[in-house]
């Protein structure tokens, strides 16, 4: 008789939770929900906005208690959190922030690596931060600390493309378990293995990465759906039995009655899944055929921000703006709309408009937002109870419900909402006005999937034009008809079609705008005199030529690494060939380790580099 064959024992997760329960004063936020995170576990944490993705996060960073469940951490564990608004209160600058971040004071110099690579230099003090800036600076802190494992929540929103690309890069080889959330389709495809879905107060887990997500969550509602049905018919057979049947067995009759009520009680009772948003943008009379006109635009403030630039935009257009963070996309966005005026002189540009044009912007900050109004004043612009629309008018509770807005938020004040909520405040505001051309200014921050989807199709039934800046590489594939990329220098070219279309042509991405070296920080005067040859330093023949074939070679791994990701995705194929398996397995390890010793040898080079130029 042969051996069974014994059942590899699994890992203990990390951080487990359990029975997670936490209500605000209203209805049950989370009601039975399970997080389980295991040594390298890639988990995407997905659900709609105000579905609780946050709250769970925070509980397992253990920096919130729930109403009730289990939070078990395994000793000696270190954690990791990336908050949506972070707080930078207390620290005189960036540096000190992110260096306190690192346990023990270990290697602090990777804050300041990871501050210079996400835009700042250190010495930024938190009070003068932009919000964007504080989430960079927060990002710095949780990358610097190398956690066990690393909590983030929308660690893309006010990042440019570059930094996107750097951080999904890095990542990728990063050592630790990572859970995330996002609205980055892209960015949850490359960095997950597994997905939990937030939906109705519950999770629900997915062995398979968000690639297979949507799918399998359309599954699921739809047989929600099926059982609906059958019960509805079910109660519905029932009630006629009650009405039509035999009456002189009145103890089944009470029996049937009860089994009825029971059934109702049970409809009512079930959760139904939350609505779809029905979001419409009303349209204005026709532009005319020309919208802007541009000829030989430019700008320059201490550097050229925009040198030469002509384009003509028609009525339907859908042109994207794109580029790294400081790099002018808001300076050319303004300019098309007449909101900024050209450089003067005998050589500059003009900018016309077309005729009948009726504009709606939507503002990336939600600055226009007043944080002490309620959801129902934001909409109503404090004029009774009903949304003016174009040729009519709503009740807001009917309006909101269209953006997954329930009755008892009409009273909530803006700064209560989360992220999500506040971004579907503002589209919510915007779209209820009557226009022709939208000039959205990062429409896609904090917004998610599914609401994403359905801004993607307003923008695609909209018969005006659509202005559009973005860092969405799958919003952009999907919206733009073509892509306006800063080359830098002020030079700007446009590429017919998306974000792909445009890296098929031009034949490379967005690159980060180069930094000019930040003044030192003040610091006490050396014990000895720095030698005269360090001011002669410069780069070796074998270092020149690793700075300039190491990216080939990084790119190269990230192929291994995306080849080896896509043949372990196959949930089969550990069954079906075990040593396939361990030799894609150790692939992957191999490849990982390899890119992280090459970034980090190219950043070294890079620094000693800018270094050595700027001195």
């Amino acid at each position: 008789m042969s051996a069974k064959p014994v059942a590899e024992p699994l890992m203990p997760p990390l951080l487990f939770l359990q029975d997670i329960r936490v209500s605000f004063g209203g209805p049950p936020l989370l009601e039975s929900a399970d997080l389980a995170v295991g040594p390298g576990e890639r988990l995407a944490l997905v659900g709609r906005n105000g579905s609780g993705k946050s709250t769970l996060l925070r509980i397992a960073a253990g920096l919130q208690a729930p109403d009730g469940g289990t939070r078990f951490l395994q000793p000696g564990t270190t954690v990791g959190y990336l908050a949506q608004e972070p707080d930078l209160s207390g620290y005189a600058t960036t540096l000190a922030f992110a260096e306190a971040g690192i346990e023990g004071g270990h290697d602090i110099h990777r804050a300041r690596r990871y501050l210079e690579r996400l835009g700042l230099d250190g010495s930024e003090e938190p009070s003068r931060l932009s919000g964007g800036e504080a989430r960079r600076a927060a990002l710095a802190r949780a990358l610097a600390a190398e956690p066990d494992i690393l909590l983030l929540d929308e660690p893309t929103n006010h990042l440019d493309l570059p930094a996107i690309a750097w951080l999904e890069s890095g990542l990728a080889g990063y050592r630790g378990a990572l859970v995330t959330i996002s609205h980055d389709r892209r960015f949850l495809e490359a960095l997950s293995g597994a997905c939990v879905w937030v939906d109705r107060g519950v999770t629900r887990r997915l062995e398979r990465g968000f690639a297979h997500f949507e799918e399998w969550r359309d599954a699921i509602l739809a047989q929600e759906e099926t059982d609906a049905h059958k019960l509805a018919r079910k109660i519905v057979r029932e009630e006629d039995w009650l009405r039509y049947g035999v009456t002189a067995r009145r103890k089944r009759n009470v029996r049937r009655l009860a089994e009825l009520q029971d059934l109702r009680k049970k409809r009512r009772e079930r959760v139904a899944s939350v609505g779809t948003a029905r979001m419409a943008a009303f349209a204005a009379d026709g532009s005319g055929t020309l919208v802007i006109a541009a000829d030989g635009i430019s700008k320059t403030y201490d550097e050229p921000v925009v040198r030469d630039f002509t384009i003509r935009i028609l009525r339907g257009d859908r042109v994207a703006l794109v580029g790294p963070n400081g790099a002018g996309k808001t300076t050319l966005l303004k300019m098309l709309v007449g909101e900024l005026a050209p450089d003067s002189g005998p050589d500059s540009g003009e900018v016309q408009l077309g005729t009948g044009l009726e504009m709606v912007t939507l503002d990336q900050r939600r600055e226009s937002l007043d944080p002490e109004a309620t959801l129902a004043d934001t909409l109503t612009g404090g004029h009774g109870e009903t949304v003016s629309l174009a040729g009519g008018t709503r009740h807001v509770l009917a309006y909101m419900k269209d953006f997954l807005f329930v009755a008892q938020q009409a009273r909530t004040r803006m700064a209560a909402l989360s992220g999500g909520e506040r971004g579907r405040a503002m589209l919510a505001r915007a779209l209820a006005r009557p226009s022709n051309l939208l000039v959205l200014d990062e429409p896609t921050n904090d917004l998610d999937v599914e609401t994403l989807d359905l801004l993607q199709e307003l923008l695609a039934d909209y018969p005006g034009t659509v202005l559009l800046v973005s860092h969405d590489r799958d919003f952009l594939d999907r919206v733009a008809t073509s892509t306006i990329v800063a080359e830098g220098n002020g030079v700007w070219r446009e590429y017919a079609g998306g974000y792909s279309d445009m890296l098929a042509q031009r034949g490379r991405g967005v690159e980060a705008k180069p930094r000019a070296p930040a003044a030192a920080a003040p610091r006490a005067a050396p014990a000895s005199p720095r030698p005269v040859a360090d001011a002669k330093k410069r780069l070796g023949f074998k270092q020149k030529h690793a700075l300039e074939t190491l990216p080939a070679t990084m790119e190269a791994l990230r192929a291994e690494i995306a080849a080896a990701n896509a043949a372990l995705a196959d949930a089969g194929l550990y069954a079906r060939d075990r040593a396939a398996f361990e030799k894609h397995t150790a692939a992957l390890a191999r490849a990982e380790t390899a890119l992280a010793a090459a970034e980090d040898e190219w950043l070294e080079l890079e620094m000693l580099r800018a270094e050595i130029e700027g001195g």
